[in-house]
């Protein structure tokens, strides 16, 4: 045991010296990152295509800070990216790996590269903000409002998310916008406290009103279909109210014209928040029914409304009937579970979105 630990402590410095050595030793020289065949940008080589996209303001999604433990820079290398590494391969599938696609963060530039990435990617910005409200809405959920410096205006659809840059690191964290796109100078975040989280921790223990914050925008293709006028059911709990906030609200800035059910599941009353705001568009707007459901209700709550799983609720008052778009926010189980119970109310798959987290 004790020759395999040393042979183990061998090999990792080994590693380390040629990390080292790659870093400060070998370089590559001037190389350039071609961008969908009209974009060229002449760097020194040695860094990630993530890294260069980033120094040229090219923000595309990037939770891990290029640590490959993320997946979302994900992009098609057309040629100069050399073999697709192991770290890649649990978020490249083998027919993607096939069409060229990798990650950005683990593709470094050793000569010229040529990569595409999709129009609507190339859109997010990088924003400077103060962040100028913290509000505890439960024992681990905080809603954070950025306000956005100087005159820049942020355009994004309701449902889409930011990234909030981790200060003192180059890590971000995704987190859903819960304001209406109708307001364009700030943003709202709902964070729920993660044990350990590094962005979270920050954000309920450090951070306070008036500190300045960067975040990259907007991104993600979870987001409200305007094209059609279907029905509309909303799955979620916790901090995954926070897209369907956003969509609520835009909808209800604009009559609110088609039906809106909204399901909210809690462990107990004391996770729920926003009860009154929500039942107050409730009053004004016939058409959408929030639905709260309690998993365990104490006695001294006095809960009159649904208990079990948020999706026992769902099961419970939808129908058959008529057509509907659902948006499904939280768990991968509480996902999986509505996606079921939302094929035996005969809404079909395309008309499932849904974001996992």
């Amino acid at each position: 045991m004790l020759t395999f630990i040393v042979i183990n402590s061998i090999l990792l410095a080994i590693a380390l010296l040629l990390v080292i050595a790659e870093k400060f030793l070998v370089t590559y020289g001037e190389c350039s990152v071609i961008l969908n065949g009209d974009k060229t940008f002449n760097v020194m080589g040695g860094e990630s295509v993530l890294a260069y996209l980033n120094q040229h303001k090219l923000f595309i999604p990037s939770a891990c800070g290029g640590k490959a433990t993320c997946g979302f820079c994900k992009l098609k290398v057309l040629s100069g990216g050399g073999n697709i590494l192991p770290t890649e391969e649990v978020y490249v599938t083998k027919q993607e790996s096939k069409e060229g696609y990798r990650l950005a963060c683990q593709v470094k530039v050793k000569k010229d590269v040529n990569i595409y990435i999709p129009e609507y990617l190339l859109g997010a910005q990088e924003y400077e903000s103060v962040a100028s409200e913290i509000i505890q809405l439960t024992h681990d959920i905080n809603i954070l409002k950025l306000k956005i410096l100087g005159d820049k205006k942020i355009k994004f659809l309701p449902g889409q998310y930011v990234q909030f840059k981790i200060p003192g690191t180059d890590e971000y964290r995704a987190y859903s916008v819960a304001s209406s796109p109708d307001n364009t100078d700030y943003v709202e975040l709902i964070i729920r406290l993660v044990p350990g989280g590094l962005c979270s921790t920050y954000v309920h223990k450090v951070l306070e009103t008036g500190e300045k914050v960067i975040f990259t925008g907007p991104f993600g293709d979870f987001y409200l279909r305007e094209e059609t006028d279907t029905d509309i059911v909303a799955i979620g709990g916790g901090a995954g109210m926070a897209p369907i906030r956003s969509i609520l609200y835009y909808l209800a800035s604009r009559g609110m014209k088609r039906k809106f059910y909204y399901f909210f599941g809690a462990r107990t009353a004391q996770d729920l928040f926003f009860t009154k705001e929500l039942k107050e568009v409730e009053k004004e707007f016939p058409n959408f029914k929030y639905i709260p459901a309690i998993q365990d209700p104490e006695p001294k709550d006095n809960w009159e409304g649904e208990v079990g799983f948020v999706t026992q609720a769902a099961e419970k008052f939808l129908d058959k009937t008529s057509k509907k778009t659902a948006y499904l926010c939280g768990p991968p189980p509480m996902i999986d579970a509505a996606v079921t119970v939302l094929a035996r109310k005969n809404i079909q798959p395309e008309d499932i979105h849904y974001d996992k987290f």
